[in-house]
């Protein structure tokens, strides 16, 4: 989007000018500390960095630590502005590792034109960084810099302006190709541009598989031709060959792929008819393209086309590049990053970019869905999944590649990752893990949707469980079809005419004929797919029920209340939400959803149920039973009631550590113990029983908005079987973990043999 020259600068002034800061990871708050952090403790790991260099990734920053390291001779499209002028971006890039991969960054800009000294300072700061990312260095300094630096160090080396380039321009030719039919090693490619860039991408489009014969590469003179002298160097020679063609115009005529790594407008609609057919034109300069989306569009309709811009479909952006190549290179202790880590980051975005979009991707760019396609190649950048694929690819490649100094287990290692997009994400994944130890099979009654069919599509590639999926046969196989998912562990289950319907039809009746339903009105009910999902999982024809997607969560509770119904030695169900705070701190939230105004009795179901729940995330309960008053500090029928409950808890289960009534504030202090030494809480309460509905919702919906706090919920407890219920429009991410919990939910209560009467997708019944 725009950005105006005001905004630009406010953003980099501000309260505090520039965009980064140090934020230490140790606790400096008091005299132990600081004899810990500097003198005498410091001394300790440095005499065991003396005996064994390596220590250093031990106890020292260094391992997550990068340089990013620029002369100014070629910022962005600005041309040498110097390195003081550079530091904007040199910074904008340390917020890009940090923010995409969690890689610290120093910036350090080099006030000076000599690339020797440019390589000694790098040579000299060896020990202080974990890897080297140049930035912004002109050509052919720049090949020269990173060559010689890459000969002469032991840590990984990268050139992002010729390599991030040349990444992830490659994964998009990789699906464009595909996309139009041709063979890479058919294709004619044209480069404008024989700097850093057009150079890097054509020795990577090489390895990828172009013919070095078959790619044409342009400069501010014309064509690179055999025995051209005027503006040569050994870089530019690696591309010279024998021909008449002497301007760009001539040389895309009849091309496949046009690269532009140059300037705006270098790039006319006259070149892009002249190409072949369905061509692939990535015009790359920044801020502004070769040739606009507009120009190109207009000028044919058969074009694939990228641009560096976030405005037009298809932006190559580095930042799906580097942070993710350096993140898997130091997790594995690289001492390069070599061609074959390069061309697996290549592949990997390739082969993500062919899955399902998730929906806060989506959300993230404004638009409603994204699929694979001519307009998008390549993933976006704000993808979480970017992380766990490219970190992934590279790091395997760096071992397979013999360069990885400490080889990791690859799926240990991507559950270390997932650490890193959150602990609401890490908590959802041991759930997914759990659920995939022995997946069930969970009904969806809104079999039709479009987010539960995407849903559904990850359930069965994860192996997360088995979705059986009610509805019009036919139709939900032609939404498969238009949505291009693959549900072929899935069963579609037809309520019109599925062989059970009838004995359905009975058991409903049996189930509610002292409940005023005649045996006729059992047959029109029978029609509400959520009621005939409740009587499968009350039948055992499938193990949870998940649904709500499209319904207000009473239309979607009451039908399994009075099917499904309480478990045995409970009287209500209720709600609980999973709350991670911003610093990592679990609370389980209840109830949120469903009583609102539990007696003293149905607190202490609550704070049970609440209590399995978090055992089940395995999380050892510490209950605190709220209240507007701690330990009696005030004498009211609300906090009375609260009391009693604590009373009754603690008969109901002695071994269950509760206390109350507490004042959250209270409950969640580290020094409850010592304000209170009655209490029989140690530690922070995780698990919060509120004393109404209006209370608990009131405050997970603040904590989530104004706090910060990430949601996994709503979890239903105290069901007889797994029924779960989503929040009205849930996202797909949503209906994933919510199963995955269900699963889970199922595991436990052991119940479930396989569904005789469902059939396979694409067979319908």
């Amino acid at each position: 989007m725009p950005v105006t020259k005001q905004q630009a600068l406010d953003y980099h002034a501000g309260e505090r000018p520039g965009k980064i800061e140090v934020t230490p990871s140790k606790p400096c708050r008091t005299q132990r500390d600081l004899s810990l952090a500097y003198t005498p403790g410091v001394a300790v790991p440095c005499l065991e960095i003396e005996k064994n260099p390596h220590d250093a990734f031990q106890y020292t920053a260094r391992g997550n630590l990068v340089a990013v390291v620029s002369n100014g001779t070629a910022v962005l499209g600005l041309g040498d502005i110097g390195a003081l002028a550079g530091k904007p971006v040199m910074e904008g890039k340390g917020v890009l590792f940090k923010r995409f991969a969690d890689v610290d960054v120093f910036d350090l800009e080099v006030n000076s034109h000599d690339p020797d000294e440019v390589i000694k300072l790098c040579q000299l700061l060896e020990p202080t960084f974990g890897g080297i990312n140049l930035e912004d260095i002109k050509a052919p300094e720049c090949f020269y810099i990173e060559e010689t630096l890459k000969k002469t160090m032991k840590i990984p080396v990268f050139h992002d302006d010729q390599h991030g380039t040349a990444i992830i321009s490659g994964a998009a030719l990789l699906n464009a190709l595909e996309i139009v039919g041709k063979p890479i090693d058919k294709v004619r490619v044209v480069f404008n541009e024989a700097g850093a860039s057009g150079i890097a991408c054509g020795e990577h489009y090489v390895k990828l598989g172009v013919r070095r014969e078959n790619i044409t590469l342009c400069d501010t003179k014309g064509v690179v031709y055999e025995g051209r002298a005027a503006g040569m160097n050994p870089y530019k020679q690696r591309f010279a060959k024998p021909t008449s063609l002497r301007t760009l115009a001539q040389a895309v005529v009849g091309a496949d792929v046009l690269v532009g790594c140059s300037v705006k407008g270098a790039i006319s609609a006259d070149m892009i008819r002249s190409m072949a057919s369905r061509p692939i034109v990535f015009a790359m300069a920044n801020p502004d393209p070769e040739i606009t989306y507009e120009e190109v569009k207009a000028s044919r309709e058969d074009v694939i086309f990228a641009t560096g811009r976030s405005d037009y479909p298809n932006q190559v952006n580095n930042v799906l590049g580097f942070p993710f190549i350096f993140r898997g290179a130091l997790d594995v202790r690289a001492i390069a990053i070599n061609e074959e880590m390069k061309l697996a980051a290549t592949r990997a975005l390739a082969e993500l970019a062919k899955e399902d979009v998730p929906d806060s991707v989506c959300r993230a760019y404004g638009v409603k869905c994204l699929k694979f396609g001519p307009e998008y190649l390549i993933p976006k950048p704000f993808d979480p999944r970017v992380l766990l694929w490219e970190a992934v690819a590279v790091a395997r490649a760096a071992m397979e590649s013999g360069v990885a100094q400490e080889p990791v287990d690859l799926d240990t290692y991507r559950e270390q990752l997932e650490r890193r997009l959150g602990k609401a994400h890490e908590i959802a994944r041991m759930m997914v893990h759990k659920a995939k130890s022995h997946p069930k099979q969970v009904v969806f009654p809104e079999g039709d949707n479009e987010k539960i069919l995407r849903a559904c599509h990850t359930l069965v590639e994860e192996n997360i469980a088995i979705p059986i999926l009610l509805g019009n046969a036919r139709l939900i196989e032609r939404k498969i079809n238009e949505l291009g998912v693959d549900l072929k562990g899935a069963r579609i289950v037809d309520p019109a005419d599925s062989p059970r319907r009838e004995t359905y039809i009975q058991e409903l009746f049996r189930l509610r004929q002292r409940r005023g339903v005649t045996l006729t009105e059992a047959r029109t009910l029978i029609g509400n797919r959520t009621i005939f999902g409740s009587i499968m999982l009350h039948m055992g024809d499938a193990d949870a029920l998940v649904s709500g997607v499209t319904q207000h969560f009473p239309d979607t509770l009451r039908p399994a209340l009075q099917i499904v119904r309480v478990r045995e030695g409970l009287h209500k169900v209720s709600g609980c939400y999973a709350m991670i705070t911003r610093k990592g701190e679990v609370y389980f939230l209840a109830d949120t959803s469903v009583n609102i105004e539990p007696t003293a009795e149905d607190l202490v179901e609550i704070a049970l149920c609440t209590a399995q729940t978090a055992r089940r995330f395995d999380v050892e309960p510490r209950v605190a039973m709220l209240s507007f008053s701690s330990f009696g500090s005030t004498n009211h029928p609300h906090s009375e009631k609260v009391r009693r409950a604590v009373e009754l808890l603690h008969r109901a289960d002695p071994t269950l550590m509760v206390d109350g009534d507490l004042m959250a504030d209270d409950a969640v202090s580290g020094e409850l113990e010592q304000n209170y030494p009655i209490s029989q809480l140690k530690g922070k309460a995780n698990a919060l029983i509120f004393p109404d509905l209006n209370s608990a919702n009131i405050a997970y919906k603040l904590l989530a908005k104004i706090g910060g706090g990430e949601t996994l919920g709503p979890i239903l407890m105290g069901m007889s079987r797994p029924v779960h219920l989503l929040a009205r429009g849930a996202e797909v991410e949503e209906i994933v973990n919510l199963t995955a919990i269900a699963v889970v939910d199922a595991q436990e209560t052991g119940i479930g043999e396989p569904v005789q009467e469902a059939s396979p997708v694409g067979l319908g019944e």
